[in-house]
């Protein structure tokens, strides 16, 4: 137990040390280039922070645990839009730029709905994972060209565009070669204190979860998917407070497309025979990963903001999934109960709320 404590521990303090470094070059680095902070943290920072599921992912699937693989991408995306953005709008609330609601958030959409219907025949297999990779070649490199200025886009005639973020007034600063070179160190120092304090912190979660005697499935939709996730809780937070709300939000959708993309597709091309999709997955969790999603799209488009509020109301749904999850895999006998409460009370009442918000900002 007393290793354990101390793989939790170390584990946090490496994150958070490794998401300072890790948003601090990788600032540094989209100011010298001219790059819009939003480009690095779609895809440098977000990529980076998910490592972790990355390695998780495909030495799951190597290993045959293809429950915990699966598990780890949809909990994750769960996570990073429930709990993620949630307390980051908490911290402060998030200035969205558009590009992000027009392109980005659309794509990780599309993303969740392909793997959903990939999983209806119960399986993602190898030809899926090349598709999902292919997939998210062609996002990068249309990421890049947007990054570089080829190409069109809206954002190209939009004054507002990464307005809101530090460091976007002003014309990009000519740093030396020198310090552009630390500044890569410094994301590379990030992203490995990342992965490391990730893979403690995971080791000892997942320890704790299997004395429980929870099934791979909720291991890796909880306990491993929210271990994984956590370099994004630091880097989006970190990334709030200083005021690089670019980074905090796209590090969320940049992740969450890459998970689908990348993890996942990587872990179903070398997984043995393909990722199976349990009954519980398939009627449950990745339709709820559709839905929060989906529910994203309306709140990011009001206003181009995430509100407060908005924030305390993913930070209580996420609370309620893991509460029913839990719940579900102890066969504690308060889930009807609980199923009834959030089907019957907090879901009508998220979708007025979210309603009467859209209407006013549409008034506005």
């Amino acid at each position: 137990m007393l290793t354990t404590l101390l793989l939790f521990v170390g584990g946090g303090i490496l994150l958070v040390g490794g998401a300072e470094l890790l948003v601090r070059g990788a600032s540094r680095i989209a100011e010298g280039l001219g790059i819009p902070p939003l480009i690095v943290g779609l895809t440098v920072v977000a990529f980076g922070t998910s490592a972790p599921e990355f390695a998780v992912s495909v030495g799951s699937s190597l290993a045959g645990n293809a429950d915990i693989a699966l598990g780890n991408v949809v909990g994750s995306n769960i996570f990073n839009i429930l709990f993620i953005l949630g307390i980051a709008a908490l911290v402060a609330p998030l200035v969205v730029d558009r590009q992000l609601v027009r392109f980005d958030l659309l794509v990780a959409l599309g993303a969740a709905l392909l793997v959903g219907v990939m999983a209806l025949d119960g399986k993602i297999g190898a030809v899926d994972g090349a598709l999902l990779v292919t997939g998210l070649v062609v996002y990068v490199i249309r990421l890049t060209r947007m990054g570089t200025g080829a190409g069109t886009t809206d954002t190209d005639t939009d004054p507002t565009h990464i307005s809101d973020d530090v460091g976007a007034d002003h014309e990009p600063a000519q740093r030396p070669e020198k310090s552009r070179g630390a500044d890569v160190i410094i994301v590379l120092v990030g992203l490995a204190l990342l992965v490391l304090g990730s893979r403690w912190f995971v080791g000892a979660a997942v320890t704790t979860a299997e004395r429980m005697g929870v099934s791979e499935l909720v291991i890796g939709l909880t306990v491993v998917a929210a271990g994984t996730s956590l370099p994004e809780v630091a880097t989006s937070v970190l990334a709030s407070l200083r005021g690089q709300r670019g980074i905090a939000v796209g590090n969320v959708v940049g992740s969450n497309i890459f998970n689908l993309l990348g993890v996942l597709g990587s872990a179903a091309l070398v997984s043995p025979g393909g990722i199976s999709v349990s009954t519980g997955a398939l009627t449950f969790d990745i339709p709820l990963m559709i839905a929060v999603t989906l529910v994203a799209v309306p709140i990011l488009f009001s206003g181009w903001v995430v509100a407060r509020w908005e924030g305390a109301l993913f930070l209580l749904w996420y609370v309620a999934y893991t509460s029913w999850l839990v719940i579900d895999a102890t066969a504690h006998p308060g889930e009807d109960e609980l199923t009834l409460a959030l089907l019957g009370f907090a879901l009508p009442f998220t979708l007025m709320l979210l309603l009467v918000s859209g209407v006013r900002n549409l008034k506005d």
